[in-house]
């Protein structure tokens, strides 16, 4: 099933499918390891729900939940 980051609920699982994003903002994505393919799980929310913590290739990483609409995700059962 494929949903966007933003979408996923706290522990859930999934690989990256395809990035919308466009030019610096991409590309910035790409700097910080998500591309198609890599493995992340949402560890938590801000308490105001904005920004997420996600667990990538072995670090911490945080997203705004209006960047992390543009990450198709596969979910991981």
């Amino acid at each position: 099933m494929l949903k966007t980051l933003k979408e996923f609920k706290v522990a859930e699982k999934g690989i990256v499918k395809k990035i919308t994003a466009e030019g610096k903002f991409k590309r910035k994505l790409y700097d910080m390891g998500v591309t198609p393919g890599a493995d992340i799980e949402l560890i938590k929310f801000a308490p105001l729900g904005d920004p997420l913590e996600i667990n990538i290739r072995g670090y911490k990483l945080t997203l705004r939940k209006s960047e992390a609409e543009q990450i198709i995700m596969e979910v991981i059962k």
